[in-house]
């Protein structure tokens, strides 16, 4: 894959993380019965991140969790092929029964992630509401979702790649568009 462009670099990543922190405070009025769940894997960073935010906007913190998708993927054998899918577990540190779930994503595409997601989390409980907060939103929705919060909008083709780079993984923060 050959790199485009490079449509947000650290800064722009920290605004707009920034500005979904005080998107999702201000529609929850607060942070009272609501917790950020990250999918694995760079969901979880950029929840993490939010949390941070969200901590030192309103004084308290807001609990983390993380999940797994692997097995709720609608895809699971055409991804796998003929490999044993690597299970990475979920942990969810509280009772998400009447919470108000806030899944956090990388990038938002087919929507394929998104619902199998909701699927895991329904699975371990019944919240009172799913929210959906993604750093990119690139379009090309196979499901009807879509985002309550989104960092950037990035209209893609279907030739094109949105690739994310998070310090944690791979040591920069970056979003950049690659040509398949």
């Amino acid at each position: 894959m050959k790199e485009k462009a490079i449509v947000l670099d650290e800064q722009a990543i920290r605004r707009a993380l920034t500005r979904i922190a005080h998107e999702i405070i201000e529609r929850n009025k607060g942070i009272e019965n609501c917790l950020l769940v990250g999918i694995k894997t760079r969901g979880i960073y950029l929840a993490d991140r939010l949390a941070e935010r969200i901590e030192k906007i309103e004084g308290k913190p807001i609990p983390v969790g993380e999940i797994d998708i692997t097995l709720y993927r609608d895809d699971l054998t055409i991804k796998t092929s003929n490999h044993e899918p690597q299970l990475h577990g979920s942990n969810i540190p509280v009772d998400i029964t009447n919470q108000t779930v806030i899944l956090v994503d990388d990038v938002l595409y087919t929507g394929r992630t998104v619902r199998a997601a909701m699927d895991a989390i329904m699975d371990i409980g019944r919240p009172a509401q799913i929210q959906l907060a993604v750093l990119v939103d690139r379009g090309h929705r196979e499901l009807p979702i879509r985002a309550d919060f989104v960092g950037k909008n990035i209209p893609t083709s279907s030739s094109e790649v949105i690739v994310v780079e998070l310090k944690e993984v791979d040591s920069l923060d970056q979003v950049s568009i690659h040509e398949k």
